[in-house]
């Protein structure tokens, strides 16, 4: 008997022995309205705080393209001509972040969620308060070190912990909300940089800067440890009732390991399963477009002939329009309850930005043009497959294995994004033989092809698996409640959003 044999037989097995009562549908002991008052209730605590807590982590470990413009280099790096201390600063938050982000997301279901994601962003806060002190490579490198590793801690959880109290049908557009601000986190970051680029003050611009959107987030780390819930089960902000509708929705499709357990089959099986390295393949392309047009955006519209002060006001319009294109497309996705096409054609559009910088060197309003495309893409890449494997791993040990695997192998594309353009190979960072030899632009559009070509061989693949369970076991009732606590996304009456 074939491995692939065994494997169907140990399921048939366990498949036998699901009660009949668990594919019966769910019927729910509460009205709608009810329910929707809830989800606004979950709305106004977990949401707004969720969104300002992303948006500053993402001030934080963005902000250093901003502060090159501001003297960062000249003071500390002793100038760096080449650029090439200044990508190692950039990536070293992400060598941290990388290694931090699995253990940090399995570990975290044995703590209260509040308090790990409000002691999280504690500590990041500091860590970029503590970059403003720096005063060689080593202490800017170590902060960032820092910072890298209090944020594996937030980052991957917070989709994990959002699917304890959101349903499949209401995670994309939570999901676009919440990353969205990381778009608006660019657009607020140029805003803030051109402010301070006008302050005349004792302290340097680009330490003003660290401080200025360091001190907040500890603030607001210690405001989430008040405001931000707990799980269903144990958070004192749900009167009974409440509670009991918070439990329904979450069994609601789904009945999973809940609870502060760790089972240890689901974690190597998410090891094993070969659609997380292929979304893994989708983040890494979005990665490297993102970390590269964060940390090098200012620098790039500065080549356009602009100020410094003029090129980090106009970073502003790209992340604007990305929030905007993030939140319709999330939308969308939502209704139709389907992912992967959203993926395959943003992740299009992204990478024909990057043909118009390569190929129209000279007009820089198609170029500014494709830094929209650029930054939209980018964006709403990431947003949709995070909303799409917040569900698709079926249970809570897989998703908090699962959900930073594939982080963490994009993030890989984040440090090779932060070495793609070196001093040395601008000003215009494209593959021109006769010109300039940086291949900045050309492997980033390529991978933005890659990923779109990821995106569609898991969807047709996720299509033919749900197809081949409606034949073999039948089609699942709407709502009915899925055992997912031994097969996880195996379970038979389990389907995906393709």
């Amino acid at each position: 008997m074939s491995v692939e044999e065994k494997q169907h037989a140990s399921i048939e097995e366990k498949v036998s022995s699901v009660d009949v009562d668990d594919r019966a549908a769910v019927v729910p002991a509460h009205t709608p309205e009810e329910e929707r008052r809830l989800v606004r209730k979950l709305d106004m605590r977990i949401m707004p705080m969720a969104c300002i807590m992303y948006l500053f982590a993402y001030l934080d470990r963005t902000n250093l393209g901003n502060a090159r413009l501001q003297g960062l280099p000249r003071d500390i790096l002793h100038g760096d001509p080449t650029g090439v201390l200044f990508d190692w600063v950039n990536s070293a938050f992400f060598f941290s972040y990388i290694l931090c982000q699995i253990p940090a997301t399995v570990i975290s279901k044995l703590f209260p969620p509040r308090t790990w994601l409000g002691c999280a962003a504690i500590g990041w806060g500091i860590c970029s308060v503590l970059m403003s002190t720096a005063f060689n490579f080593a202490g800017l490198f170590v902060a960032r070190v820092g910072l890298g590793v209090f944020e594996a801690c937030f980052g991957p959880g917070i989709p994990l912990y959002m699917s304890f109290f959101y349903t499949k049908e209401e995670m994309g557009m939570r999901m676009a909300y919440w990353f969205g601000f990381a778009a608006v986190a660019g657009a607020f970051g140029g805003l803030i940089a051109f402010g301070v680029q006008h302050v005349h003050a004792a302290v340097a611009n680009w330490k003003l800067l660290f401080i200025i959107e360091g001190l907040p987030t500890i603030l607001i780390g210690l405001l989430s440890l008040v405001v931000l819930p707990n799980r269903p089960e144990e958070t004192t902000i749900f009167t009974e009732k409440e509670r009991e509708i918070a439990l329904d929705r979450a069994n609601r499709g789904i009945k999973a390991d809940t609870g502060r357990v760790i089972k240890r089959e689901h974690v190597i099986d998410a090891f094993k399963d070969w659609r997380i390295y292929a979304a893994g393949v989708m983040y890494f392309g979005a990665n490297c477009a993102l970390a590269s047009i964060s940390a090098f955006l200012p620098t790039i519209i500065k080549t356009f002939g602009y100020t410094d002060a003029l090129a980090q006001l106009l970073t502003v319009p790209p992340y604007a329009v990305a929030a905007v294109f993030l939140c319709l497309n999330s939308y969308v996705s939502d209704r139709l309850q389907s992912r992967g096409p959203f993926v395959a054609y943003v992740s299009a559009v992204a990478a024909i930005g990057y043909v118009l910088l390569l190929s129209v060197p000279s007009n820089n309003h198609v170029r500014y043009f494709a830094t929209f495309c650029i930054v939209s893409g980018t964006y709403t890449t990431i947003g949709v497959i995070i909303a799409w494997f917040a569900h698709n791993l079926g249970s809570e040990t897989k998703k908090a294995t699962g959900i930073p695997m594939y982080m963490a192998i994009g993030q890989c594309g984040s440090v090779l994004g932060s070495h793609l353009y070196p001093t040395t190979e601008g000003p215009r960072y494209m593959l021109m033989p006769l010109v300039f030899h940086s291949k900045g632009f050309a492997v980033t559009c390529a991978l933005q092809f890659l990923a779109a070509l990821a995106a569609i061989v898991l969807t047709v693949s996720y299509r033919i698996e749900n197809r081949r369970r409606d034949r073999k076991y039948g089609k699942p009732v709407p709502n009915a409640t899925v055992d997912t606590t031994e097969l996880a996304d195996k379970a038979p009456d389990f389907r995906y959003v393709p």
